[in-house]
Formats: C-alpha cells, structure tokens, sequence
C-alpha cells in the first residue's frame, strides 16, 4: 500500500520561504516520478511541479518558475518542494501525488496535504 506523507507547511509572511517534504512508504520509490499540486480555498487543484525518477528532469507550472523547486533524495524516499519569495497567492494545500504531467489524471496516489498560508 503507497503512502505519502506531506509535512513542512505553515504560515510566513510574504518573500519568505518553506520547505515541503513528502516521504513516501510501500513502493519502490526511486522508480517513480512524483509531483505536487496544491488546492487554494474554492478553485481545483492544480499542478506546481514534477519530477522525473530517471536523470531527474524536472517540469513547473509557469507561476513558480524561478521561485519554486523540486527535488528528490531516492535514500531518504522523499520528495521536496523548495519554496522563496513566497506570495499571498501561494496560499493553498499543497499535496504530494505520484506520477509526472500536468494533469491530476496522470496521478494514481496522493497524500494529505499540508497547509501553506502566505501573509501579505
């Protein structure tokens, strides 16, 4: 049984920085690639960023690009989400999901989430 656990949320002012974390449990993890998405208060929830098991090619929604990173360490099975410059309109859960695209439906084992809360 797949199990992805999200932690590192919180609430930080605007220009700030968090780190999310996803530690994944029942898979072989590095042969998979992962991803975020995150879900602000009323609207769907969308992609962030993914990345690749293989090379670790990695692919970001264009609102984060140059803010946001995605990275992986295969012995620690986690994945991570570097987040700078942090704004109000980051504001959302952010779940970790297995799988790589843009598209939810490309995904087939997600985590609980974890609050981020930016403060303008």
């Amino acid at each position: 049984q797949v199990q992805l656990v999200e932690s590192g949320g919180g609430l930080v002012q605007a220009g700030g920085s968090l780190k999310l974390s996803c530690v994944a449990s029942g898979l072989a993890f590095s042969s998979y690639d992962m991803g975020w998405f995150r879900q602000a208060p009323g609207k769907e929830r969308a992609f962030v960023a993914a990345i690749l098991s293989t090379g670790g090619s990695t692919i970001m929604t264009d609102s984060v690009k140059g803010r946001f990173t995605i990275s992986r360490d295969d012995a620690k099975n986690t994945v991570y989400l570097q987040m700078n410059n942090l704004k109000p309109e980051d504001t959302a859960v952010y779940y970790c999901a297995r799988g790589f695209g843009t598209r939810r439906a490309s995904y087939d084992s997600w985590g609980q989430g974890t609050q981020v809360t930016v403060s303008s």
